[in-house]
């Protein structure tokens, strides 16, 4: 990611901490018999990578992640479809995965084909895939490729303009990720209305 949001903290640096935050409240919510794994995929520059390998989140190690520029998206959705394809990070007995990608600018690589093959794929299209725009200055093409993404129509692309919001939407997705695998009923996607948030402080 790069740019700045136009406040004091870098869009990154409160990105890592969201996610720290993230992994530390998995790791220790109470889901019966089972864990909660995650993964992070990082894309700057012209590159993807496996940033957190797939792991119970009480066995993640999180470094934080360094803006660089450059958004291929292309390149993380053919690693996130490879990761959901692997059988030994994502079991096959595994509930459906969420999928959440944050953005802040339009793909700077060819991403058409790449996220037509994770959706077309057993476990991405299964997948609850949430999508956020971060920052003020993104444009509605940018968010256009985002909404080609989401898996419901009625979240849409939450778009964060402050460094309040994302916080939010993190504390959203974290209580709502850790509730669907208490569920009996766990591919029952969540659906964020506007209201929501309000629950989830600034």
């Amino acid at each position: 990611m790069s740019g700045s949001m136009g406040e004091p903290r870098e869009k990154i640096d409160v990105l890592n901490e969201c996610i720290r935050h993230m992994l530390d409240d998995f790791a220790t919510a109470d889901v019966g018999r089972g864990a909660i794994h995650v993964g992070v995929i990082a894309f700057s520059q012209n590159r993807a990578e496996l940033h957190q390998d797939m792991v119970p989140a009480a066995e993640a190690s999180w470094t934080d992640m360094e803006a660089r520029g450059g958004t291929p998206l292309g390149a993380a959705l053919e690693l996130a479809d490879e990761v959901l394809r692997d059988e030994s990070a994502v079991p096959a007995r595994s509930f459906s995965p969420t999928l959440v990608l944050v953005s802040d600018g339009l793909p700077t690589d060819e991403w058409e084909e790449a996220l037509d093959r994770l959706l077309d794929s057993p476990r991405g299209s299964r997948a609850n895939r949430l999508a956020v725009a971060i920052g003020p200055d993104m444009t509605e093409q940018a968010k256009a490729v985002l909404r080609r993404f989401v898996s419901d129509e009625a979240n849409g692309v939450f778009e964060a303009h402050d460094v309040g919001r994302i916080q939010q939407y993190f504390r959203w997705v974290t209580v709502t990720v850790t509730q669907q695998a208490r569920s009996t009923r766990p591919d029952r996607a969540p659906v964020l209305r506007p209201d929501d948030l309000s629950d989830f402080g600034a």
